[in-house]
């Protein structure tokens, strides 16, 4: 039997609200310390933190998102509360959405409407009615090429501060805490209903997500990079093409790409495979599954063109990062790759670490089959949503590779998702504030200078290069044989070349 101790006790109310809807769920809440302790066993604890703690993600579909979005100026939107995942109870949406500022409430039905509600002031539970001329209401369709949107017609009315879900009067969320959305007659708010949301209220999802304004670019780069013409990336691809390792027995650098499933490790080879190649390919799995795509520990060399000579660089792809016990790559797997144990194809299992007994391991590897670098990939989007759980295996990732003493930087991906002044040019990579703050909160997430984490975009729905993506591409290689020779630096040091 284990105890769970939280120093909110609303936030231990939500937990166990969750909880308790699972099948076989044994808990139960000690009242008299007011839900200051939660109990249940063991097995049921480990299984529901890796379910709760997981990355949530958004079920916006790209067409969805972009209406949504063109509602507002420039802005990205933060997800906070997914009922799904949190429950479509009162206390769970409060303690994940209350005092976060401006949000939009999106919902799910059956009927196939995303519709919902804007706010720009706090949720705070104060049971006022919340002036807001910044307010409205909002459906959208496959049907509709624009979305519907909806103002107060008294142009000051924004919505009820309850102990509920958002009530707007003409529409309540979460009321009761049920996914039926309540109607009641009498308020500010004029619509159709057929055209709000089909007139089915029973939901299939209901999210909440934080407005965060994207504001202007800065007056100059906080990292000084030349994004311009084709003489850069010729001059970085000369530099790739001509590296040499600076010890003799070392003729490629070995980096190990890591990171959760999803983040763009084997996107990553497939976008440096196409710069070298001059055209768009995918020879590495890639997608988006729940699970890893890459089930196997793959080692990619990449030639300087088609039939043209090798590159002075492996790229080592392998499962992605999970969060289950028993679910994707392991501690101790990552270990025996560093020292050079595992080979090319090696087939991982997840339930168990390397053995040193099965096929692919090398008892007696050398240093040119050891990690030289390894290089974290993050998804852009969702570094504000990775999980404690997730934190902390990273965090004991980075504790082992830092015994080892082998090289570290970090690949933040997916820049132009992140961020809409990127996505419209992505030569404003390096003047977004957004993009900026992410490097620093990376940093400080993983324990790494700022000057380590790398933002990338890799080609995913693209049929032609885009020289200012190579560029930043083919920026982070050579940041890797950098780092890669400060490793070799330290293994010998006073001019030693060779073992």
């Amino acid at each position: 039997m284990s105890i769970l101790r939280k120093d909110k006790p609303h936030l231990l109310y939500a937990f166990f609200m969750v909880a308790q809807q699972r099948p076989g769920f044994c808990g139960r809440l000690c009242c008299d310390l007011h839900y200051k302790e939660l109990y249940f066993h063991d097995h049921q604890l480990q299984t529901f933190l890796g379910d709760v703690m997981s990355v949530v993600k958004s079920s916006l579909s790209v067409g969805q998102e972009k209406k949504l979005l063109s509602l507002f100026g420039h802005v990205r939107l933060h997800l906070l509360y997914k009922a799904s995942v949190h429950g479509y109870m009162n206390i769970a949406f409060h303690s994940r959405c209350d005092g976060q500022g401006p949000t939009v409430l999106v919902a799910y039905n059956k009927a196939g409407f995303v519709f919902g509600g804007y706010i720009s002031k706090d949720y705070a539970q104060t049971g006022q009615v919340i002036n807001d001329d910044k307010a409205f209401l909002y459906s959208i369709t496959d049907q509709r090429e624009k979305p519907l949107r909806v103002s107060s017609t008294d142009g000051q009315y924004g919505f009820t501060d309850g102990a509920y879900g958002l009530n707007v009067g003409a529409m309540w969320f979460l009321n009761n805490s049920t996914a039926t959305v309540q109607i009641v007659a009498g308020n500010s708010y004029t619509f159709e209903a057929e055209e709000m949301h089909g007139n089915d209220l029973q939901l299939t999802e209901c999210e909440v997500y934080r407005v965060e304004e994207c504001v202007g670019l800065l007056e100059t780069p906080w990292r000084k990079i030349d994004l311009e013409g084709y003489g850069t990336k010729e001059r970085l691809m000369d530099y790739i093409k001509n590296y040499k390792p600076e010890v003799k027995s070392v003729v490629q650098v070995r980096v190990l790409l890591v990171g959760p499933v999803g983040a763009g490790k084997s996107s990553f080879f497939n976008s440096i495979n196409s710069v070298f190649k001059g055209h768009v390919t995918g020879q590495a799995n890639t997608g988006s599954a729940g699970t890893s795509l890459t089930t196997q520990f793959r080692t990619y060399s990449i030639k300087a063109e088609q039939g043209g000579k090798a590159l002075p660089l492996v790229l080592c792809d392998t499962m992605g990062l999970e969060e289950g016990p028993s679910a994707g790559l392991d501690i101790d797997d990552i270990n025996s790759i560093l020292k050079g144990h595992v080979q090319d194809r090696y087939q991982f299992n997840p339930s168990m670490s390397v053995q040193t007994d099965g096929v692919g391991f090398c008892k007696s590897p050398i240093l040119k089959d050891t990690i030289h670098c390894v290089v974290y990939v993050l998804d852009a989007c969702k570094v504000t949503l990775l999980s404690a759980k997730m934190v902390d295996k990273l965090a004991a990732i980075r504790k082992g590779i830092n015994k080892v003493g082998v090289a570290q930087l970090v690949l933040l991906t997916k820049v132009d998702e992140a961020c809409p002044l990127v996505r419209e040019d992505l030569t404003n990579i390096y003047l977004s504030h957004y993009i900026e703050r992410m490097t620093r909160e990376v940093s400080v997430c993983l324990g790494v200078s700022q000057s380590c984490v790398l933002p990338v975009k890799n080609y995913s729905r693209e049929f032609e290069l885009d020289v200012h993506t190579d560029i930043l591409l083919l920026t982070a290689v050579v940041q890797m044989l950098r780092y890669s020779n400060n490793y070799f630096d330290d293994i010998y040091q006073d001019g030693e070349q060779s073992e």
